[in-house]
């Protein structure tokens, strides 16, 4: 089992990439790690922090394992097509979408460690503004 650690503003979370389900984004994210962004409050899909990835593509990364209704926790990627490419970061009820409508996204990363401060990243992000997010192999 694969885990990341991410760093995201102040906090520390760890996370289980889901191999077995999305196993072609998760070796295509992993081949990026070490991986800096930019993490935002969402717009459309609810209690959630996005990561804007305009025109990015994940070679090869299609939709596998995907939903629209996940828990708080599930890390999505969305690999673009109605809308821009774009990662999502869920604290609390969500319903994936942009303004063409509701979307699915592959759900590849599962926070394991650090739950009970995923509330804490979406007060963050709505009333401090963007945070630095780092992805690392745990351990890295």
């Amino acid at each position: 089992m694969t885990t990341l650690r991410i760093t995201a503003g102040p906090l520390t979370f760890v996370a289980r990439m889901e191999e077995e389900r999305a196993p072609r984004t998760c070796a295509a994210f992993r081949a990026l790690l070490p991986w800096r962004s930019k993490l935002v409050h969402c717009r459309w899909s609810g209690e959630s922090n996005w990561i804007p990835l305009g025109e990015f593509r994940l070679e090869g990364v299609d939709f596998e394992n995907h939903t629209s209704h996940p828990a708080p926790g599930e890390i999505l990627f969305y690999p673009g097509g109605f809308s821009e490419t774009e990662i999502l970061f869920p604290y609390g009820g969500t319903l994936f979408s942009s303004i063409v409508g509701q979307l699915a996204a592959n759900h590849f990363l599962t926070v394991v460690e650090g739950r009970e401060q995923l509330r804490e990243l979406g007060r963050l992000t709505l009333w401090e503004g963007a945070q630095d997010i780092l992805f690392e192999l745990d351990g890295a």
